[in-house]
């Protein structure tokens, strides 16, 4: 009954056929590359651990894919406004096929550096974020946002949040596949790893081959209130109001960075020092995530009518804060695995609200370039966080690193109320009058 439920709401999401039919591919993109997400942010610090890197290799494995992802995303960004988002989107995909394929047959660490940088490797977000994370969605959200109204912009962002989430917890489950492999045909784990290298290879394929039917309209949204269209604007042309709200998101996004490099890409590895456990029952930790995550997020667009956007953000995020530094503390995987889990939920439950008053606050003909710009520090400093997590763990304490995470997202989220509580995006916006004549 739900699922009836959720196809006739789709029907709903967006005011024409064209819509429907962008936002159905859209989100089988977002299907396919957060299938590949859910094993990879398991997999790859794994995969590296077993190849005899230490930690502090490992994170600059993850520092060079955050550098390059922030090169990408900012590019991403301002091309696809010029250019068209399709393209970006295609392109993006098939960097990630490359870094798949290059993993699945080589154990030399300046390729995988390299690899992994131009693959964006544990660039996902984490589990329970459904892949909304690193190049691929500063051209994704503006054909998001097109395809629906600021009524329904906020419902289809959650809507896009819990096709990813599943699709996620689908992908954790792969992670069972190395053991599986190793007890009843005899592979060793690295096979079993590179054989999932390999199917994110074909995943990446697909992706292109999914959005390749997108279309782009322009109308005359994209066309700026000067008269030029999206495609002659260049980033320095933004107007002041446009580059003063893109500079808060950038402020707030560069400390959530920090936490992000911090956190994401050593959950797995975290896991498995702390409390001894394989990627069997990290996998299944994170499948348990995705799953919890998916049906909020359903619900995310009526939590912001109800609240209001920065509201949300606020609440969940100060939730996952607390939560995340009882982790830390727990004596037992059980208990740690049920409160990241909870923290998980609360956490991403903020990130279609976030990615929706965004896109509902820039003008549409400016939305890619500010999705890439936006979002560049976030990149940037989580290029730098996991290098220095890698060192904390190695010489000063396993746990620390969360710690400082959690420390790092609750200045985030005092930031963001600061800049964003007076600021309120179009659905929230009392009707104008109509004059009277």
């Amino acid at each position: 009954m739900l699922d009836l439920r959720i196809l006739r709401r789709f029907d709903r999401l967006s005011p024409d056929p064209l819509g429907r039919r962008n936002l159905l591919l859209l989100f089988g993109g977002r299907a396919l590359r957060s299938l590949a997400q859910g094993y990879l942010v398991v997999i790859v610090p794994l995969y590296l651990a077993d190849l005899g890197f230490n930690a502090s290799r490992i994170g600059i494995v993850f520092s060079a894919s955050a550098l390059v992802g922030a090169l990408l995303t900012a590019a991403v960004g301002f091309l696809s406004d010029r250019f068209g988002r399709r393209a970006l989107l295609i392109l993006i995909s098939l960097l990630m096929a490359a870094g798949g394929l290059v993993f699945s047959i080589s154990g030399n660490f300046i390729v995988l550096l390299v690899a992994g940088a131009v693959g964006t490797f544990g660039r996902g977000g984490g589990a329970g974020s459904g892949g909304a994370w690193g190049p691929y969605y500063p051209a994704e959200q503006p054909l998001i946002a097109g395809s629906t109204s600021d009524k329904e912009r906020t419902t289809v962002f959650g809507f896009l949040s819990f096709v990813g989430v599943v699709a996620g917890a689908l992908g954790s489950l792969l992670t069972l596949v190395p053991q599986a492999l190793t007890h009843y045909a005899g592979l060793s784990m690295l096979e079993g790893y590179r054989l999932l290298f390999l199917l994110t290879a074909v995943i990446g394929c697909a992706m292109a081959i999914v959005v390749v039917p997108v279309r782009e309209r322009r109308t005359s949204k994209d066309e700026s209130p000067g008269g030029k269209r999206a495609r002659d604007i260049s980033p320095l042309s933004l107007p002041r109001r446009t580059w003063g709200l893109i500079g808060r998101f950038m402020a707030t996004n560069a400390v959530n960075g920090l936490a992000v490099g911090m956190l994401g890409s050593f959950a797995a590895y975290w896991f498995h020092r702390r409390y001894g456990v394989g990627s069997g029952e990290i996998g299944s930790l994170f499948f348990a995530i995705n799953l919890a995550a998916a049906t909020p997020y359903v619900f995310a667009g009526r939590l912001a009518r109800r609240l209001g956007a920065v509201r949300t953000v606020i609440a969940t995020r100060t939730c996952s804060v607390f939560l995340l530094a009882a982790t830390a503390l727990m004596p037992s995987f059980g208990l740690a695995a049920a409160f990241y889990l909870l923290r998980m939920i609360a956490n991403t439950l903020s990130i279609p609200v976030r990615q929706s008053y965004l896109m509902g606050v820039i003008p549409p003909e400016q939305r890619a370039s500010a999705a890439g710009m936006s979002n560049l520090p976030s990149q940037v400093t989580s290029s730098i966080s996991p290098t220095l997590a890698g060192y904390v763990i190695d010489n000063v304490s396993l746990d620390l690193p969360l710690e400082f995470a959690a420390a790092l997202q609750a200045i985030y989220t005092i930031l963001y109320y600061l800049f964003f509580r007076n600021l309120r995006p179009p659905e929230e916006l009392p009707p104008h009058p109509r004059n009277s004549g």
